[in-house]
């Protein structure tokens, strides 16, 4: 996976909620634009409800997706 795909999901307009899927299985949401930030190598996830953070190597990113809704 590549920087670029997530910075153009988080550019979206309107925003949409998305899902980055692990290589170890685990998934992320990204419910709100400041929720993800977007380095080099990697990408910092933040829950806000819970305050904390992951963080999901680049490397590791088997695919991003739009978040169905239920």
């Amino acid at each position: 996976m590549n920087a670029e795909t997530i910075k153009d999901y988080l550019r979206r307009e309107p925003f949409e909620p998305f899902v980055i899927r692990m290589s170890n299985g685990e998934v992320h949401e990204i419910r709100h634009p400041e929720c993800a930030f977007v380095m080099k190598t990697r990408v910092i996830v933040y829950y806000p409800d819970d305050d904390r953070s992951v963080t999901c190597a680049l490397i590791h990113i088997n695919s991003v997706e739009a978040l169905q809704a239920n």
